[in-house]
């Protein structure tokens, strides 16, 4: 059984803010897309990887830092419109 402490704020384990963990969220896909630049794959595989991870930096962004994610209507449009843009940038770079 956990003990509490006399200090408010070390008897509970405190989560990190939403904020917070969105900008982690959006340094580590940032750091993961430079890295996939280094992998010996094809650039179609390349291209596509690096708008996959894009689209979903702008959904974090949306979610957390527009606050859409107390509205999913709205955040369910702009990720609908977001994911028709990115398949035409990738349509566009395979032609």
């Amino acid at each position: 059984m956990p003990t509490s402490s006399s200090f408010p704020k070390y008897s509970r384990r405190r989560h990190p803010n939403p904020l917070t963990r969105a900008w982690l969220t959006l340094l580590a896909l940032s750091v993961v897309s430079a890295l996939l630049t280094v992998l010996p794959i094809s650039p179609a595989f390349l291209a596509g990887g690096i708008l996959i991870l894009a689209l979903v930096k702008c959904r974090v962004i949306l979610a957390s830092y527009l606050d859409l994610a107390a509205s999913p209507s709205w955040l369910r449009g702009f990720s609908m419109v977001l994911t028709a843009y990115t398949f035409v940038i990738f349509a566009l770079y395979l032609i």
